[in-house]
């Protein structure tokens, strides 16, 4: 359920947001002052706004901590990208500075490239990752395993090629794994939950006052959506509205397509 909200477009993750709980916000109203429960409620009256300080306090902090798993997520997303293409282009940049003929290995770059663009990042959107792009890495690692390179280009630059390959899957081990990570779920249940128990706070703390009550429910509600929403479009670091774009590897794929 929170994976559909979390991929809907921006308006229609707010609204989602916003309807949800404007409308609990409107039932917690009526309860307490248009329905038959006016008088059962009644009985609580005077609970003490230190109250809803206490609730208000553990829906702040464990937003505040979720807001600064999901930077920090995207953070990583972003290196690893960027990671993986420095990697690439040292690879290239080996491969053409090298005395020795290393056009496969540029070919092979070149297919592993193309798989990630056109295979593999559509599928991380999934949750999942590219056979055909697994394939390709091991051909790239082939080529650049190669000890004839060794014997013809140097041992050194034979293990700075191997090296920037390694560093090339462990940075794309690193995308697939934030890609697939979904450790945030029961915290995010955890404080849309506490969200509505703020709600309700509210309401028990101004339960001599309808128009206040109202009043101090809009504007939490207002800005719970704001907050909320925004966290929820980056949630997902390479799917929903906000995802992390192949841009460096798209770049990187065009200046081998044109200088191969």
């Amino acid at each position: 359920m929170l994976d559909f909200w979390f991929n809907l477009p921006v308006p229609a993750l707010f609204a989602v947001l916003a309807a949800i709980y404007a409308l609990f916000g409107f039932l917690v109203h009526v309860i307490t002052f248009r329905s038959p429960l006016r008088n059962a409620s009644k009985s609580i009256e005077g609970i003490v706004p230190q109250m809803l300080a206490v609730v208000g306090l553990l829906f702040g902090l464990l937003t505040g901590f979720l807001a600064a798993d999901i930077g920090d997520h995207n953070a990583q997303a972003a290196r690893a990208v960027g990671a993986e293409t420095n990697a690439l282009h040292e690879v290239r940049t080996l491969s053409i500075a090298a005395a020795s003929d290393m056009s496969d290995i540029r070919q092979a770059l070149y297919e592993f490239v193309r798989s990630e663009i056109q295979d593999e990042w559509p599928k991380m959107s999934d949750f999942g990752r590219s056979a055909k792009t697994e394939a390709a890495f091991g051909m790239l690692l082939h080529e650049v395993a190669d000890p004839r390179i060794a014997k013809e280009a140097g041992t050194a630059v034979h293990s700075a090629l191997i090296n920037a390959v390694s560093q090339i899957g462990l940075a794309r081990s690193q995308r697939l794994a934030i890609s697939t990570d979904a450790t945030n779920t029961i915290k995010w249940i955890t404080v849309l939950v506490l969200a509505l128990m703020t709600q309700i706070a509210i309401g028990v703390v101004h339960l001599d006052r309808p128009r206040a009550q109202i009043a101090a429910l809009t504007l939490f509600t207002c800005a719970l959506v704001v907050a909320l929403g925004m966290m929820a479009t980056q949630e997902w670091p390479f799917s929903g509205p906000l995802q992390i774009r192949p841009t460096p590897l798209e770049q990187f794929f065009g200046l081998i397509e044109k200088n191969p």
